[in-house]
């Protein structure tokens, strides 16, 4: 950077940024980290972090910056790219106008030929995170074609060499790598209307020495690209946005248009990152969540009877679900319409007689009586060829007029940039609703958006926003009504549809060792009461495998818990166990739903735990998902309690059967053993973990300090 001339810097709890303007008009990142001192001198922060031009650049190195261009010599990612008809519009935009007002940050850059104008913000919400985005304006005379505008352009400071990404499939979400940030970047991107199963629109960079983790998320529930570019000198650029076809979005002259947000979070380690991610989705993101309350047991009735349902299957099912504790009682796919398989009457939202002869009002009164509330199953986004809806309107799918229509899943996507069609279904579940007394809907999205295109063009970008409208507009009509954001599982989670929902899917995939994972990465970033979380059956549908209930209860009670299985093809025993397991979570849910997470890591890969705590207790879940290199694990060690205060531990029943067996002093562990934090998290707990699929609960409860 040359003759620095202006610096800008914005402080929060525990976090600042800071900015410098060139004489040349390019902004760039002096620090982001830890507040510095308010008498921080930002000009010799600049001069430590300056190095000369070396041989082999231009005479005025470029820089990425706050808005990388391609332009004199920068060979990266542009973040805006645009077109007058056929032609690349080159850009050089130049900062104008930098303003700070309390915690925010705003940076204007114009452009001088055709006349633009970016609006970059950067602002501190809750905690140490920062919330970014970019309006674009066209004042020009000339109507210009977006292709790429990002929602986080920013330089990655040196120290963090190291990044986490995620990939996955259908019932294998967020599979975590860990990599080097090397010479050729990283890339990530989705084309299917969502961001897939793999979390690429959230990345971790971690410092070189552990001294620190950024993560950074992309609040879209659309397509999106992310790249982090590294030039010959090592410096690195992240870049994530929607991912925008060609022709989507234009601006005429005077129109302006803007990104979804981008969020960037800082933590001395991956927990207290975990803990800003938290912190900002309770308090900024999910909506009316003060109002909540407790987050009930779910049992869904898909697993248990699938189509096969009518309305004495369904009364029969809830009350076993009633005898277990059950507060939610979720009917699934197939009582609408013609639906008896998964190949007809997406799109009929009217209660089918052949299974529910009587309506709804019957089956909602019986769960009712039973002490639970009635959630309802729908997929509005899809429609059936065979259904009534497209009979009437197969005008209403997305399609390319001449082209071939290919189904997935038997199923179509309705185009949700017609008005008729979103005016339709917020009619039918308005009407819903309406006569029902319905407490949750669990909102689905089966397959991907192809072609995400009309005969006016893509839609891809703006589909995702008509959805967005659709769930606002359902959400005042009804504000008291719970959504939980289904894709296939975990294909379409993100800060954005969360904060039109209550909870997500994070996967179809109930097998527990499987969830161990899933649920590991997601909590990550969403705070354990919006993860849905539940008891599959065994063996399990998915994966064939067999598993203790136990193991299976444990797993599924940190997060928003539920049964997707038949309490009537359990055994006694079975039903037992997770009685009391449901019980075990009505009485800690207050905690896991509002308290401090906490990653427990231990050397030997197979062993993992969360630990959830806040001022007076803490209950921690310890897994053991392969078999153990020897009888003698190590001590499971608890970091996040207060080191100075003892705690009251004690191991909540019921144990697992054959693991239990190597307890030394059983009831030293029911009466509880006082061991103090600092004890905790240096010498640990020797807990039995030697066999395959055994978890343990941990409970903590302070006594003093």
């Amino acid at each position: 950077m040359t003759g620095t001339s202006e610096y800008a810097r914005i402080d929060g709890e525990g976090i600042s940024l800071v900015i410098a303007v060139d004489d040349r008009g390019v902004a760039d990142l002096i620090y982001i980290g830890a507040k510095l001192a308010a008498a921080e001198d930002l000009a010799t922060l600049t001069r430590s972090q300056q190095r000369g031009r070396h041989e082999n650049q231009p005479d005025i190195p470029p820089v990425a910056g706050l808005l990388p261009e391609s332009k004199f010599g920068y060979a990266g990612h542009s973040a805006v790219e645009l077109r007058n008809g056929a032609d690349r519009v080159q850009t050089d935009f130049r900062v104008t106008a930098v303003r700070t007002e309390g915690q925010r940050l705003s940076v204007t850059f114009d452009n001088a030929a055709p006349a633009l104008r970016i609006n970059l913000s950067w602002e501190i919400r809750t905690g140490p995170v920062l919330v970014t985005q970019l309006a674009l304006e066209n004042r020009s005379g000339h109507t210009l074609a977006i292709d790429r505008l990002v929602s986080i352009a920013l330089p990655i400071p040196a120290r963090f060499e190291r990044l986490i990404s995620y990939s996955g499939r259908w019932a294998g979400e967020m599979r975590e790598s860990e990599d080097a940030v090397g010479p050729h970047g990283f890339a990530a991107r989705s084309v299917g209307g969502r961001q897939g199963f793999g979390g690429g629109n959230w990345l971790i960079f971690v410092d070189a020495h552990d001294a620190g983790v950024l993560g950074a998320h992309l609040a879209w529930s659309g397509d999106f690209e992310t790249f982090v570019d590294r030039d010959a000198d090592g410096r690195a650029t992240l870049l994530m946005s929607p991912r925008l076809d060609a022709g989507e979005i234009t601006l005429a002259p005077g129109e302006r248009f803007e990104t979804p947000e981008g969020l960037v979070a800082l933590g001395d380690d991956r927990s207290r990152l975990a803990q800003s991610f938290h912190d900002y989705a309770r308090s900024d993101v999910l909506p009316g969540r003060t109002e909540w309350g407790p987050r009930k047991v779910h049992l869904n009735s898909w697993e248990a009877l699938s189509f096969a349902m009518d309305e004495a299957k369904l009364m029969a099912l809830a009350d076993r679900a009633a005898e277990l504790g059950v507060e939610r009682f979720v009917l699934d796919d197939g009582w609408f319409g013609g639906r008896r398989n998964d190949r007809s009457s997406l799109g009929d939202w009217t209660v089918s007689p052949d299974v529910l002869p009587n309506g709804l009002d019957p089956l909602v009164a019986h769960i009712e009586e039973l002490g639970m509330d009635f959630g309802l199953w729908v997929e509005p986004e899809m429609i059936s060829a065979d259904s009534d809806l497209y009979r009437a309107h197969p005008d209403w799918c997305l399609q390319i007029p001449g082209h071939e229509q290919r189904e997935q899943r038997h199923q179509l996507v309705l185009d949700l940039t017609v008005p008729g069609v979103t005016d339709y279904l917020f009619s039918a579940l308005d009407a819903l609703l309406s006569a029902h007394r319905i407490a949750y809907l669990k909102w689905d999205h089966n397959r991907d958006l192809f072609p995400a295109a009309n005969a006016d063009g893509p839609v891809g970008y703006r589909q995702t926003q008509a959805l967005y409208d659709l769930l606002e507009r359902l959400r005042l009509a009804h504000p008291d009504i719970e959504i939980e954001s289904c894709a296939s599982g975990g294909g379409r989670i993100d800060y954005a549809i969360l904060s039109r929902c209550n909870r997500i899917w994070a996967s179809d995939n109930n097998d527990a060792l499987e969830r161990l994972r899933i649920n590991r990465s997601w909590s990550q970033f969403l705070p354990l009461e919006v993860i849905g979380s539940h008891v599959g059956p065994s063996p399990n549908p998915i994966t064939g495998r067999r598993l203790d209930m136990d193991f299976r209860a444990k797993v599924a009670l940190f997060g928003h818990m539920g049964v997707e299985a038949d309490p009537g093809a359990m055994d006694a025993h079975d039903r037992e166990v997770l009685r009391a397991h449901i019980a075990l979570y009505k009485h800690w849910r207050g905690l896991l739903h509002s308290g401090r997470l906490q990653r427990l890591n231990h050397q030997d890969p197979g062993i993992s735990g969360l630990l959830v705590t806040d001022d007076q207790h803490g209950l921690a879940l310890v897994a053991q998902s392969g078999f153990a290199e020897s009888f003698g694990t190590t001590p499971i060690r608890f970091a996040g309690l207060d080191l100075d205060a003892t705690y009251r531990v004690t191991l909540p029943e019921p144990w697992p059967r054959k693991a239990s067996r190597y307890l030394a002093d059983r009831q030293g562990w029911r009466d509880g053993r006082i061991l103090s934090g600092q004890a905790l998290r240096d010498n640990g707990l020797a807990l039995p973990l030697t066999h395959p699929e055994t978890a343990w609960l941990i409970a903590f409860e302070r006594t003093h300090g």
